[in-house]
C-alpha cells in the first residue's frame, strides 16, 4: 500500500533537487557563460549603434545585428559537436550533461518518494543522495575543465588576443556560469540533505501513524 509521507525535510530535499535540475539545465543552455569585450553592433557606428557586450556559451552565442544594434541573434555557433570552440569545452560539455541528466532523473524520483521510499529495499533517500554526489562530482569536473578552453580562436575573438587558458582578458564571467557553480554547491547539498529526509521518513512517529492505518501522513 501506497503511504504518502511528507515532512519538512523530505518536502525541503525534494524541492531543491528539482531546483537544482533546472538551474543546471538552463545555464548549460545559455549563451551567458561570457560576456566579450565592448563593441558596436555590425553595420552601426557612433551613438546611434551604441555599445553593447556579446556573449559566448559552450555552443552558442548572442550577438546584436542591424544598422542600428537594435535586434539580437541568439543561437548556436557550433552546428555540430566537432565545431564546438574548444576540447576542453567539449569535455566540459559531456561532464556537465552527464551531470546534469542523472539530477533531472533524481528531480523525477525524488517525486515519487512522497510516495514510495524505497526501491527493491534500499531506501530511495540513500539511492538518491548517492546519485547526487556523483551528479555534483561530474559537474564540479567539467567546470575545472571550462576555464581551461579560454585560449581557444572562438574565445579570442570574444575577449581580445591576451585571452588565454583560465585568463579571460577583457571578457567578463556571465550569469550562466555562477548558476552553474551555485546549482553544483547545491547539488551537494541535496546529497546532504537526502541523509535528513530519510531519518524524518523513517522516525518513530511516522511508523506510529502508518500502524494506526493512515495513508497520508504529514509532520513538521
Amino acid at each position: 500500500m501506497c503511504h504518502v509521507i511528507v515532512t519538512c525535510r523530505s518536502m525541503l530535499w525534494t524541492l531543491l533537487s528539482i531546483i537544482v535540475a533546472f538551474a543546471e539545465l538552463i545555464a548549460f543552455m545559455s549563451p551567458d557563460w561570457l560576456l566579450g569585450f565592448p563593441r558596436t553592433a555590425s553595420g552601426g557606428t557612433g551613438v546611434d549603434s551604441g555599445l553593447y557586450r556579446p556573449s559566448l556559451g559552450l555552443y552558442s552565442r548572442c550577438l546584436r545585428v542591424g544598422t542600428r544594434g537594435v535586434g539580437v541573434s541568439c543561437g548556436p555557433y557550433a552546428g555540430t559537436f566537432e565545431e564546438v570552440a574548444s576540447g576542453f569545452w567539449k569535455a566540459a560539455m559531456l561532464f556537465l550533461a552527464a551531470g546534469t541528466l542523472v539530477l533531472g532523473c533524481v528531480a523525477c524520483i525524488s517525486i515519487f518518494s512522497l510516495c514510495f521510499q524505497s526501491i527493491l529495499k534500499k531506501s530511495i533517500f540513500n539511492i538518491c543522495g548517492l546519485l547526487q554526489a556523483i551528479a555534483g562530482l561530474l559537474l564540479m569536473v567539467g567546470l575545472m575543465l571550462y576555464p581551461a578552453g579560454w585560449g581557444s580562436e572562438k574565445v579570442i575573438a570574444y575577449c581580445g588576443p591576451e585571452a588565454s587558458p583560465f585568463r579571460p582578458s577583457q571578457c567578463s564571467l556571465g550569469w550562466a556560469f555562477y548558476t552553474a557553480i551555485g546549482g553544483t554547491l547545491a547539488t551537494f547539498l541535496c546529497a546532504v540533505l537526502s541523509a535528513q529526509a530519510e531519518i524524518a521518513t523513517s522516525s518513530d512517529k511516522v511508523q506510529e501513524e502508518i500502524e494506526e492505518g493512515k495513508n497520508l501522513i504529514c509532520l513538521l
